[in-house]
């Protein structure tokens, strides 16, 4: 199954359009530099009315430009209050750490921007998406003691439930998950 049927979304041609979900359309609130998402409904029209409950009420989705690193603490700021929103905050503290170090592979990694999808599943388990324009797969290094990078895959495989790497026409799939403890 691809990414289009788990993470059904519109595209906005305005991209700088706003970053979150079906319940963060706030239309005053202005979006984080470099950052924008599909809105909910149709486009044109008003916002589409959901079910309680709906997927689409525990979907955070946001496009990210090109090395644009300031973003990745938007996106951990905004996936902290949608795990708080969606009554899973014990699971706030990994999903930040290893959505940062996915995003930020995808920006510093490629030249092409990232999206990010954030899914979290009526069984309570959360996963993470991050989707970036190359094929090149990401691989693990042996870092110097003393080295402020290449730990970042290290912590995905040593934190997450379960995490891969998905190639797709576009460029690849970079995923982890997360359950209830």
């Amino acid at each position: 199954m691809d990414s289009q049927a788990r993470f059904p979304r519109q595209r906005s041609g305005d991209r700088t359009s706003r970053l979150g979900t079906a319940q963060d359309q706030q239309p005053s609130v202005q979006p984080p530099a470099g950052t924008r998402s599909a809105p909910s409904g149709s486009v044109g029209g008003p916002p589409a009315v959901h079910e309680p409950g709906c997927a689409l009420h525990r979907t955070l989705h946001a496009s990210l430009d090109p090395a644009d690193l300031v973003a990745v603490g938007a996106i951990r700021h905004r996936l902290r209050a949608a795990l708080d929103r969606w009554g899973v905050p014990e699971l706030a503290d990994t999903a930040e750490l290893l959505a940062s170090e996915l995003v930020t592979n995808a920006l510093v990694h490629t030249a092409k921007g990232a999206v990010f999808e954030a899914v979290l599943t009526p069984a309570r388990r959360l996963r993470i998406e991050v989707h970036d324009g190359t094929a090149r797969m990401p691989g693990r290094r042996a870092p110097a003691d003393h080295a402020t990078s290449g730990r970042g895959l290290l912590l995905v495989e040593a934190l997450a439930d379960d995490w891969g790497v998905q190639l797709r026409g576009d460029g690849k799939v970079t995923w982890f998950e997360l359950g209830p403890s």
